[in-house]
Parts: structure tokens; C-alpha cells; sequence
């Protein structure tokens, strides 16, 4: 199979923040619904947001200096800005840091935050630059929602957002292969308590195979920091990432097993964000490019839903590039979905009975006998993970209940997402 840092690109349609939050002309609305429609690929990118750059370039370091903190550190970190995490971070092994709050539609309140002594000044607006991005891409979802409806008719996708009267907020840290062997040090360290940074054996000595066996163990997806998935609220809100190589292997000389000058941030390597998205017509990943720094809007599937299929949700993953193994990836996601109490119509929705909701970019004859035994291999592994919309949707359903049921089938039974 081709390499994926080698693989198909699409550069998302850009839209200037100004028109979403005022469209200047029709073509633009049509270019947006073009994007997020049956024939898009189901996101776009905003740029030039107002006061976002700054909120980026402070938050999103701190998902890596928190992955990366002792627990007890953390867990007061977590308590004192009122955030919690859904995944299990006592795992070394884990690929995946997530520390996650519920954000409310309201302005909120700047809270003075005290600082302790064991984690220093760097979170000390944590709390408050958390709140202060989610917000900001709150009111993109919002603006969107808003462009819309005025194109498909009525406002239910707005009043859907407004009406649940929260989102979800999540700051992510995709681990490299070297985070497993600095979260393994930091454990034996705190565990023999004079252990010293300088006996680390020599980074440049690592036995990627190792790592990569114990931190990747789902098979077919060891290339992937997040499995094959549809999002099932509304939208879902990214920053663009932030990628992270360190800038030298030498040994440590402190008692900080990995001090933070030792790490760089960077341009993506890949040159591309490392989303990808399935094409189920050319049956091929193809990754997503969007300009630095902006904002990429994806539809989920209860959009999909509501707007009877004039919205097509994004089947996605992130892709974890085997050429740098050592790369870490931070992001911001915001999911804004309906009140869980939104009822669900499918009467007259035309992919109530799809396996890949919807269709994606057409692709000719000849492209799809190109695509060969390696997209067939993908599109058979993809259906095996991904849940067919037809089995977690029924006529009349609530969202509490279509997202139970999309939960229990992701992550229960047959544990098919259990490392994602």
C-alpha cells in the first residue's frame, strides 16, 4: 500500500471569517453547501478568525506538557480548571491524551486561578484560554449553522445548537512513540524516587518496533493515532494541529526526564494536518489540507440527519505517520451537538440505510480500478469498525438515545474501538 505521507490530498475550501459571519454573496453559500454536501467532502476551513491565533499558539503546548505531567501533578492541574479526561491516562501506552469540559453557549465569568507550586506557572490560564477558544469556535459552529439553514429552509440546525445550551470542549494530545518511553521513565522514576534523568538510555538507540507493538496493537490500524469514525453531533470544531518534534536526543543532565526545551514545535512534516477522510467511491483515505492556523468545520452525523442528507457527514481518522515516529500532534475540538432530547425524523432522509453515509468526491471507472485490492482491503476493514448508520437509527429516536446507541456500538461487545 502506498504510503500515506505520500498519499491523495484535498485542500479544503477556505472561507474567510467575515463571510461566515456575514456571506457576502450567494456564490459563497453555494460554495459552502458544495463543500458540505453530498458531492463535498463534509468540512471546510475558516481563516483570519479575530484574537484566535494567540488562544491557539498558548493552548494548545499545554496538551503535551499535560499528557506528560506525573499523575498526582495532573490530577491537580485537571481539579483546579475544572476539566476531566475520557480516556485512561494511568496507560503509558495510550496514543491518545484527551482533557475535556462542557462549555456553556453564555459568556463566562473570568475566574482568578491561583497557581501551585508543583506545576508552575505554564497552566495558569488554562481554564480561562480553554473557555475563551471554545467559545470562539462555539460561534463559528453557530454562524454555519446559521448559513445553513437559510440554504436548506427553516432554522433547525441553529435552534438545534442553541437549544442544547452546550458543547463539549476537548484539548488532545496525539502521543509519539517517544512519549511511551518518557511516561515509562517518568513511572519508574517517581517509583524509585533517586533515580536519575541521566541513566535514560540514549534515545537514538530506540527500538521503534517495540513501541510501536505495545502502543499500537490494533492490527490493521497501527498507522492510526484515531480510528474510523463519523462524529454524531452536529459539527465538530478543530483548530488546525500543532505538531511537536524533539530537537535533539541527547541524555538529560537534570532531573526532568524530558525538559521542554528539548522539544520543538513545527510545520507539519507530512504537510498535510494528518486528518484523514474515506472517499467511498475511488474506496481510498485521502488527507486533509487546510491553511495554518485556521479553524476546520466538520459535519457530523445528526446535521446529516436533520438536513436530510443536503448535509453529508465526514467519515474520518487520524493518520499516524511511520516516518517520524517521534512526532506528536496537539489539537482543540469542539463537538456541538443537539439537546439530547432533539427527536429525530428519517422518513425522508435518503441514507437512513447506508453503511458510508452519503457519497463523497465521484470518482471515474478507471480511477476506481486503480484504487486495486488495497481500497477494497480498507473499504471491508472500514465496515467492520463503523457501525452502519441503519443499525444505530430508528424513526423517532432522541439524540440521548441515537448517541447511546452509537456509543454501545463503537466502544461495546466486540471492542472493535477500544484503542481508538
Amino acid at each position: 500500500m502506498m504510503e500515506m505521507e505520500e498519499a491523495e490530498t484535498i485542500d479544503l475550501y477556505e472561507l474567510q471569517y467575515s463571510d461566515l459571519s456575514s456571506p457576502s454573496t450567494s456564490s459563497i453559500v453555494d460554495s459552502i453547501m458544495e463543500a458540505l454536501g453530498p458531492t463535498g467532502p463534509g468540512l471546510l476551513a475558516v481563516t483570519n478568525v479575530p484574537n484566535a491565533s494567540n488562544l491557539r499558539s498558548h493552548l494548545l503546548p499545554l496538551a503535551r506538557n499535560l499528557a506528560l505531567l506525573d499523575r498526582e501533578s495532573r490530577k491537580l492541574v485537571l481539579k483546579e480548571h475544572n476539566l476531566g479526561s475520557d480516556v485512561p491516562l494511568r496507560n503509558p501506552d495510550r496514543t491518545v491524551s484527551s482533557f475535556a469540559m462542557q462549555l456553556k453557549y453564555a459568556k463566562s465569568q473570568h475566574v482568578q486561578q491561583t497557581v501551585s507550586e508543583c506545576y508552575g506557572m505554564e497552566f495558569e490560564n488554562l481554564g480561562s484560554s480553554f473557555k475563551e477558544l471554545g467559545l470562539c469556535m462555539m460561534e463559528l459552529g453557530l454562524c454555519l449553522a446559521r448559513i445553513c439553514d437559510k440554504a436548506i429552509g427553516g432554522n433547525e440546525l441553529e435552534q438545534s445548537l442553541l437549544d442544547s445550551c452546550a458543547a463539549k470542549g476537548r484539548l488532545i494530545h496525539y502521543h509519539s512513540h517517544l512519549d511511551a518511553l518518557l511516561l515509562k521513565q517518568l513511572e519508574r522514576s517517581k517509583a524509585t524516587s533517586k533515580r536519575r534523568a541521566g541513566n535514560i538510555k540514549p534515545l537514538e538507540g530506540l527500538e521503534s518496533n517495540s513501541i510501536a507493538h505495545d502502543a499500537n496493537s490494533g492490527g490493521i490500524h497501527s498507522n492510526l493515532w484515531q480510528q474510523w469514525h463519523y462524529d454524531y453531533g452536529i459539527f465538530t470544531v478543530l483548530t488546525t494541529p500543532l505538531f511537536i518534534l524533539p530537537s535533539y536526543l541527547e541524555t538529560s543532565k537534570t532531573e526532568d526526564p524530558f525538559p521542554a526545551s528539548c522539544f520543538d514545535e513545527c510545520p507539519s512534516p507530512t504537510r498535510h494536518t494528518c486528518l484523514q477522510i474515506y472517499d467511498p467511491n475511488k474506496k481510498r483515505a485521502i488527507m486533509v489540507n487546510a491553511p495554518p492556523e485556521s479553524f476546520i468545520i466538520q459535519v457530523g452525523e445528526a446535521a446529516d440527519i436533520i438536513s436530510k442528507g443536503k448535509l453529508r457527514s465526514a467519515l474520518h481518522c487520524v493518520h499516524r505517520p511511520s516516518k517520524f515516529e517521534n512526532l506528536s500532534r496537539e489539537t482543540f475540538v469542539v463537538f456541538l451537538q443537539p439537546a439530547w432530547t432533539k427527536t429525530f425524523s428519517i422518513s425522508d432522509y435518503p441514507h437512513a440505510n447506508s453503511s458510508f453515509n452519503g457519497q463523497c468526491l465521484v470518482a471515474t471507472d478507471e480511477e476506481q480500478q486503480q484504487s486495486g485490492q488495497d481500497s477494497d482491503n480498507l473499504s471491508q476493514e472500514i465496515n467492520k469498525i463503523v457501525p452502519p448508520l441503519s443499525s444505530r437509527l430508528k424513526e423517532g429516536m432522541t439524540f440521548a438515545e441515537f448517541s447511546r446507541e452509537t456509543t454501545k456500538q463503537y466502544y461495546g461487545g466486540s471492542g472493535l474501538q477500544s484503542n481508538r
